[in-house]
């Protein structure tokens, strides 16, 4: 997997990423996994994307920037991957990266719950009682 994650596999590199954020089999390193996860991202991987935005509004291997969260969790989102629109809704409800923004805190998290997220169900519900 190292070998194809070197030579350009996004798949591979998305793998290699979640082994070193999950620290198995390999040693945890954020870092190793934001440099796998930002390999992945660039080449338009859903994952990467989502797990990229993961780490910057964690501040998981690199310094905790919540625009750059935004920016690729919309990317992935607009993809259509439901735990990256779901983070994006939270992102508009709260005012992290972007201004607050209900309607548009709404529009991301009813693509997750759309897509069977439980957490995006109950955030849906607590959002729209605002």
């Amino acid at each position: 997997m190292v070998k194809k994650a070197a030579g350009g596999d996004a798949t591979a590199q998305l793998s290699l990423g979640l082994f070193y954020y999950i620290g198995d089999p390999v040693p945890q390193d954020y870092k190793e996994a934001v440099k796998w996860f930002t390999k992945a991202a660039e080449q338009g991987d859903v994952g990467g994307q989502n797990m990229l935005g993961v780490c910057y509004y964690e501040a998981q291997g690199v310094t905790q920037n919540y625009r750059e969260a935004v920016k690729w969790w919309t990317k992935a989102a607009q993809q259509g991957n439901a735990g990256a629109q779901g983070n994006l809704g939270l992102c508009y409800e709260r005012g992290e990266g972007v201004p607050q923004n209900y309607k548009e805190a709404v529009k991301w998290v009813t693509k997750a719950a759309e897509q069977g997220d439980a957490a995006a169900k109950e955030a849906l519900e607590r959002i729209k009682s605002k």
